[in-house]
């Protein structure tokens, strides 16, 4: 599946931004979705994720805060992203994982910048 993510940007501490991924080339409703997250630095970690079931798992870190969600007639992802903190500052990549091939494909991911 080809993956292309959007939405990224600057954005003062306490603001949100809303991530899309639009996915192509595989069965959407086949696919498990996420969103990682990479800092300078440090290893990509998981976000959230939501299975073709509409079951959502989120990190600890953005619990309450973030909300993923999937919209199968347009084959995207989203991650709203409320009362950002600086920290939250990363490349946020979209996932997917196919559940019938275990095919693991990668978006090309979009810079959240938070200021504090």
């Amino acid at each position: 599946v080809q993956l292309q993510a959007s939405g990224g940007g600057l954005v003062q501490a306490g603001g949100s931004l809303r991530l899309s991924c639009a996915a192509s080339g595989s069965i959407f409703s086949r696919n498990e979705m996420g969103w990682y997250r990479q800092a300078p630095g440090k290893q990509r970690e998981l976000v959230a994720t939501i299975t073709s079931l509409f079951n959502t798992n989120y990190a600890d870190s953005v619990k309450g805060r973030f909300t993923i969600s999937r919209d199968g007639a347009k084959n995207t992802v989203y991650l709203q992203m409320n009362s950002l903190k600086p920290e939250d500052a990363a490349v946020y990549y979209c996932k997917a994982r196919d559940l019938r091939s275990g095919v693991v494909s990668w978006g090309q991911g979009t810079q959240v910048t938070v200021s504090s």
